[in-house]
């Protein structure tokens, strides 16, 4: 009987033992190494593919419900969601937003109030970036944070506008100014709502308002029609997230640092830093399509009606995918790429610095701040340095062009237009991926050996045209042109 006895014991501990090896095989970090990515990035794709199961309980259970329902849901499900990515971590998003919540009481509908948030939550954010930093990208809770910190930047400024006369406002400010004062549970829901949380998009307090009141919605009085709209850009984030899993072993950064790279004619350098450029990208409008179809599933991303009276759904749009894939100008892509959060910058950043009487310095400050939001590493300056540059020399040659009538005639050739679009998309996006290298490889030793790899095309071209370019409109535009531009 013992024996007997034994040998049960025996096979439930085997059975136990052969269930535990099961479990784990089955865990995060087994299926995500199985395939080729890392535990927190299939964390943060489970995360934002959840919005939807979270969107249809909100539209089936909570839409038309109590208020203090529907901020609780939105607090608990975005902790939940925090907590599942980054653990105990999560304290750093609640101390920010219970000392953002304390300051707007305290401090009331002042200016005080706004630069102290300014000061505290850029400060807090810097911090996490300063004690987390690596030589590569890491997803950990600084990544959510910087979502964060603008969503409570931007409410701080609107409850200052709030206090303002309606009438020194401008019809954007009159729209996002506060009227009322936040409770703690509305910032809290505001801050976790679960569709936003993790990558954005940005929206504002009053948007999200108008959502826990039921009024973002096509059909008043039922729950919006948005399910068609939420799963073209599903479909849409889905196509995106096949062709850079596809791609992605084989186009990669770590590439650039190669000394087969380095072997290669010039040539070959720069078609495969254009390529990456373009694919790199790929990542960020995954996440911001499949994002954007949970916002619309739950009605926030209702934008009112067109003129033809058909119900837009682009409030939270992050992505103008045409736009995107077929601009030949880098204030195109510029235009098409990270909406919500380049509209945040203008609201709430440049169009503040309007006292300084100068758009270009405004200009410069703003992607400076841009620049910081990313992180302390150079590679991130460097980009937005690019970018400060690559516009100025567009417009300069966009208005050559246009004010050059040797120059317009040639442009307006049509036989010729596929051959010019050609030319403008190469230089667009291999610049494009000369700047994007800076921002994807951070350091400095990474991104200038890179650079020297190719003598810095990207400064030469750039900051040769800026100089050049003045001289040129001044030999090929008429005096009179020049006059009427005046004029």
């Amino acid at each position: 009987m013992a024996s007997a006895a034994e040998g049960d014991v025996g096979t439930v501990a085997e059975l136990a033992r052969v269930l535990r090896w099961g479990l784990g095989e089955l865990s995060l970090n087994k299926l995500a190494t199985s395939l080729g990515a890392s535990e927190q990035a299939l964390r943060l794709i489970i995360s934002i593919f959840m919005g939807y199961p979270l969107a249809v309980f909100f539209r089936r259970y909570l839409f038309f419900k109590d208020s203090y329902l529907i901020h609780l849901f939105h607090t608990f499900t975005g902790l939940s969601i925090a907590y599942f990515n980054f653990g105990h971590q999560v304290y750093h998003s609640l101390l920010c937003i219970v000392l953002q919540f304390l300051i707007l009481r305290l401090m009331g509908r002042t200016i005080t109030a706004v630069l102290t948030t300014y000061c505290f939550q850029m400060v807090y954010l810097l911090a996490g970036y300063y004690y987390t930093a690596t030589g590569t990208y890491d997803i950990k809770w600084t990544m959510p944070h910087c979502v964060l910190t603008l969503k409570l930047i931007g409410l701080a400024v609107d409850y200052f506008d709030g206090g303002k006369d309606q009438n020194s406002l401008s019809s954007e400010q009159q729209k996002y100014a506060i009227q009322g004062v936040p409770s703690l549970l509305e910032v809290a829901g505001f801050s976790y709502f679960y569709g936003a949380f993790l990558v954005g998009p940005q929206f504002s307090m009053n948007h999200y308002m108008k959502l826990v009141q039921g009024q973002l919605t096509d059909i008043p009085g039922k729950i919006p029609n948005s399910t068609i709209p939420a799963l073209r850009r599903l479909s849409l984030g889905l196509v995106y997230l096949v062709g850079y899993t596809l791609l992605s072993p084989h186009i990669t950064e770590d590439y650039l640092l190669t000394e087969d790279y380095e072997n290669h004619p010039f040539w070959f350098r720069c078609v495969y830093m254009l390529l990456w450029g373009k694919f790199v990208l790929y990542k960020y409008v995954t996440c911001w399509l499949v994002t954007e179809g949970v916002c619309i599933l739950t009605g926030l991303g209702f934008n009112a009606f067109d003129e033809h009276g058909k119900a837009k759904w682009d409030a939270c749009a992050n992505m103008k995918v045409w736009l995107f894939e077929t601009t030949p100008r880098f204030s195109g892509t510029i235009a098409s790429f990270n909406i919500n959060t380049n509209a945040w910058v203008a609201r709430y950043f440049f169009k503040r610095l309007k006292f300084l009487g100068n758009k270009q310095l405004s200009q410069g400050l703003s992607l400076f701040f841009l620049a910081l939001w990313h992180g302390l590493h150079s590679g991130y300056l460097i980009c937005f340095q690019m970018e400060f540059l690559i516009v100025i020399v567009e417009k300069q040659a966009a208005s050559l062009i246009q004010e050059s009538p040797t120059l317009s005639n040639l442009a307006s050739i049509t036989v010729l237009q596929p051959f010019y679009y050609l030319m403008q998309q190469t230089i667009h996006w291999l610049f494009m991926g000369y700047s994007m290298t800076a921002f994807c490889l951070f350091t400095w030793d990474k991104w200038f050996k890179v650079y020297k790899s190719i003598y810095f095309l990207g400064h030469v071209f750039f900051l040769s045209l800026l100089f050049i370019l003045p001289y040129v409109h001044k030999a090929m535009v008429p005096r009179k042109e020049k006059l009427k531009k005046m004029g």
